[in-house]
């Protein structure tokens, strides 16, 4: 093979890496720090687009209260986010 192949496969495998092998893991590590912060008396909004405040969890399983006395049971891996209350609006700006 000559020298101008091997490094044409060579900036080819680099940029496959930073392009798609690197981002995909940043993304899964994040997926994973999500579903393991999840806890009882968080706000959640699945994958599907349901709201609900988690009541119960157990190993793989949440149970997730969507209205008042209606608590479903959802895999850990259907929450898709976390919902954080917004904050108010920052008062030592007078």
């Amino acid at each position: 093979m000559s020298p101008a192949i091997v490094i044409y496969l060579v900036i080819l495998v680099a940029a496959f890496y930073f392009l798609i092998v690197r981002p995909q893991r940043r993304n899964a590590m994040v997926r994973r720090q999500l579903l393991n912060a999840v806890e009882v008396g968080d706000e959640i909004v699945t994958t599907g687009g349901v709201y609900g405040t988690v009541v119960a969890i157990e190993d793989d399983t949440l149970d997730v209260e969507i209205a008042p006395d209606v608590v479903v049971k959802l895999a850990r891996g259907a929450v898709g986010a976390r919902i954080t209350p917004e904050s108010g609006p920052d008062d030592d700006d007078d």
